[in-house]
């Protein structure tokens, strides 16, 4: 598939991607990306951000890819499985916060979880860091595991966000074409 095929859903996580973003980058990139947006990035309500997800996804006229960073994932996994099966094809997700924990994920992330921890209906792939400071990388690999995800090493990439000096993210680009390009049509 090619992403002239897709309706590309960008789903951002806490406070936003802001322009720097690797998620702003490529929503200005690629035609035909939109963002999801939120009534409130810097309060999250799981309902309201999961609802949003659901309500966006549903419209899609070509089949639905999700593009999700951080508490996008947490959120766009939850939508998932309350979206009508069949227009989800796939999902990119990018630095998942384990909102489970109490060490280093504000407290008004907590109420997302828990985590879904069931096989996703469509091709997925987890990207994760071995220094991102949300989610240990073991923590991130078993959920990636129970999604059926496959699951992409990115080092030691922090958060894999411009704070973290992935900004543009090329080779994030890279990975998310090869997987679509594996997207049946």
């Amino acid at each position: 598939m090619k992403a002239s095929e897709a309706d590309i859903f960008i789903i951002p996580g806490l406070d936003n991607s802001g322009p720097d973003h690797w998620q702003s980058r490529w929503e200005a990139k690629i035609k035909s990306a939109r963002r999801v947006e939120q009534l409130d990035w810097a309060n999250p309500e799981p309902e309201s951000w999961v609802g949003q997800i659901i309500r966006d996804v549903e419209q899609a006229q070509r089949p639905a890819i999700l593009v999700a960073h951080s508490l996008g994932v947490v959120a766009a996994v939850k939508a998932a499985h309350a979206i009508t099966p069949g227009i989800i094809k796939g999902a990119f997700f990018v630095g998942l916060p384990n909102v489970e924990c109490d060490d280093h994920v504000p407290q008004s992330l907590r109420s997302f979880a828990p985590i879904p921890d069931i096989k996703l209906a469509f091709p997925s792939i987890l990207v994760a860091s071995r220094t991102d400071p949300y989610c240990a990388y073991e923590t991130a690999e078993k959920f990636g595991k129970s999604w059926g995800s496959t699951f992409v090493d990115a080092g030691e990439s922090g958060h894999v966000n411009e704070k973290s000096g992935q900004g543009p993210w090329p080779e994030g680009l890279m990975t998310f074409a090869s997987f679509l390009s594996k997207i049946p049509k």
